[in-house]
């Protein structure tokens, strides 16, 4: 067996058990007996037996940080969207282990506890970032970063439960509809002059949202705001 199916029985075998005689009384000698390994060949693949409840985060928080890395002042809110859709299908594809995790974790209280530690990295990363291109110099600038960071998970999370409670048909959807109303809610921040000046540009910044409507049928409402900021 190759590594990685290795490590999807020995995450199976922990889930059955869990579900079978709970997540306290079950142990790694247990959950590697069940999946047909040895005890060390379960430390290859988990440091714990909680880490094979919550193996992923931080391939997670590397894929978010690389994406808001790659972004530039105008497309920072693009990243941001696309970072939280990143997190959204990793559990998408988890499909019904996803599921098992949010049935589990609603039931034992220091899973839980992991969990709250986990979404505060992810609001940590998200603050940090947002708060760079916020310009954040003072204490009310970093408090609407703090702000910005934390309707961003919580949007991210509404839609998230809503699918694991089979509540969504579409959650990327709404979680892109979810992100278009946390934007709005905070001003974009201006590019400063001295950038301005660098690149060569006092002309208009247009900042591009992601949109479900076709191009053909946004043209001519883009065009009416390009003409209107153009008049005096």
């Amino acid at each position: 067996m190759s590594r990685g199916s290795t490590r999807d029985r020995l995450a199976q075998a922990a889930f059955a058990l869990f579900d079978e005689r709970g997540y306290e009384q079950t142990t790694i000698d247990d959950v590697a007996e069940r999946a047909g390994v040895g005890r060390t060949t379960f430390f290859r693949h988990y440091r714990s037996k909680e880490e094979v409840i919550f193996p992923d985060h931080d391939r997670l928080l590397t894929a978010i940080r690389e994406r808001l890395a790659g972004s530039t002042h105008a497309t920072a809110l693009v990243a941001v969207s696309d970072a939280v859709r990143l997190v959204l299908l990793h559990y998408l594809d988890e499909g019904d282990l996803a599921r098992r995790r949010y049935a589990l974790t609603s039931k034992v209280p220091a899973l839980r506890e992991r969990e709250i530690v986990s979404v505060a990295r992810y609001q940590r990363l998200f603050r940090e970032f947002i708060s760079d291109w916020m310009g954040d110099t003072g204490k009310p600038a970093s408090l609407r970063a703090e702000l910005m960071a934390a309707n961003v998970v919580a949007a991210h999370n509404h839609v998230l439960r809503r699918w694991l409670r089979g509540e969504s048909a579409d959650p990327v959807a709404e979680v892109d509809e979810a992100m278009r109303e946390v934007i709005a809610l905070f001003p974009v921040p201006p590019v400063e002059a001295s950038a301005r000046t660098a690149t060569g540009d006092n002309g208009t910044t247009v900042v591009v949202l992601r949109s479900g409507a076709d191009i053909d049928a946004l043209l001519p409402s883009l065009r009416r705001l390009m003409r209107d900021a153009a008049d005096p």
